[in-house]
């Protein structure tokens, strides 16, 4: 019996359970605590409506537009996501491909597997490389210095991670990089013989950007204590600098959910900056995203680029949050389920499937040039 056809993004994510280990799918797929931000991310988009508009011209519709500076396919980029190469093997180096030919960029985390020397070898278009302020500066700018020699055209700082936020079911699940071997595990591994043979043939199961890069850092089992002490409590605005000096280049700021943090962060000379709760894992009880993104947008204006990340399903929810004043979006749930289900192929289904809905919905609603679509194709505003 043929398999039915893959028609949203949830078909991927119930496609990714299926093939996905227990312990990495769900270090996808949950928040912090009761969770209940990581699912008003989701939800809040659904009760903003859209006023639909006939009898206009809809010939020529483009979804082109630029996200600090760069051509883009739609105002969409993949966001940083950490251990997506345990969603699928290799997994870092199939999204930036499949970024690659759609026309958006990618974005790889410091916590990734695959390595930014490792993505770098497989892509030809530059790519973009996100970056936490630890305590090790000497480790951190020579991660500053390997995005540069890899030709990364922009690095997204991302500062609402000093601190872990709690999640439950990491920790009930034993989360690690590759999976400890432990008879729940094992016994979970047994029903996923598609990923398991995927990892068999790669050689990259650990942090690569991390794992003999960091002093003391030689294997997995040093890792786990580096980390743990490494996330910096005390960031700074002066850190933003500092950064912004070493690296030279475009600079996105990401995990701003305040108004006044918005202004500052305009203030510091980023070019962009992403309204993001962190997928709603870290404070559980703020705000989802595109509740924020609003009064963001107008306390800053026009003095910095403003995205924003959290719940994006489809391509309606691009729609609706460039409708509120967002110039781009970022993507992690979403194309990691692709992943997960099918690789590079999944990759390019998820942006395939916002795509359509995307254009769909802009002509729906009487527009033709996603550059023009602003809050008067709201009915109300969430």
């Amino acid at each position: 019996m043929p398999a039915a056809p893959i028609t949203c993004i949830d078909d991927l994510r119930r496609l990714a359970l299926k093939r996905v280990p227990r312990m990495f799918y769900d270090y996808a797929d949950s928040g912090s605590w009761t969770e209940s931000t990581y699912r008003a991310n989701e939800a809040d988009f659904q009760s903003i409506k859209l006023r639909q508009r006939v009898a206009v011209n809809m010939d020529g519709r483009t979804l082109r537009t630029t996200m600090a500076g760069q051509e883009v396919a739609m105002p969409v980029a993949i966001a940083p996501t950490g251990l997506t190469g345990m969603q699928h093997a290799d997994g870092e180096i199939l999204a930036a491909r499949a970024a690659e030919k759609f026309g958006v960029p990618f974005t790889l985390s410091t916590m990734s597997i695959c390595s930014i020397e490792d993505v770098a070898a497989h892509t030809t278009a530059p790519f973009w490389f996100q970056v936490y302020v630890m305590r090790d500066r000497d480790f951190v700018e020579r991660l500053i210095d390997r995005a540069k020699a890899a030709r990364c055209s922009a690095l997204m700082l991302t500062l609402d991670l000093q601190i872990l936020g709690q999640r439950h079911k990491d920790l009930k699940n034993g989360l690690s990089a590759p999976p400890k071997p432990t008879l729940a595990n094992l016994i979970n591994l047994a029903t996923k013989p598609r990923w398991c043979l995927g990892m068999l043939r790669t050689p990259r199961r650990s942090f690569g950007n991390i794992v003999g890069h960091a002093r003391g850092v030689g294997d997995m089992s040093s890792l786990a204590s580096w980390t743990a002490e490494q996330f910096d409590p005390g960031l700074s605005w002066a850190d933003v600098e500092w950064i912004k000096k070493r690296w030279g280049g475009k600079l996105i700021l990401k995990g701003i959910m305040d108004a006044e943090d918005a202004r500052l962060a305009a203030d510091s000379g980023a070019d962009a900056l992403v309204v993001s709760n962190h997928g709603g894992r870290q404070l559980d009880g703020a705000p989802s995203s595109i509740h924020a993104l609003p009064g963001i947008v107008d306390a800053v204006g026009k003095s910095i680029e403003v995205w924003m990340d959290g719940g994006i399903r489809s391509g309606q929810d691009v729609f609706k949050a460039v409708a509120m004043g967002a110039r781009g979006t970022l993507i992690g749930r979403a194309f990691l389920y692709g992943l997960g289900a099918m690789g590079e192929a999944g990759v390019a289904k998820s942006l395939e499937l916002i795509r359509k809905e995307l254009d769909l919905t802009m002509a729906f609603c009487g527009h033709t040039d996603i550059r023009k679509v602003d809050r008067r194709v709201l009915l109300e505003r969430a």
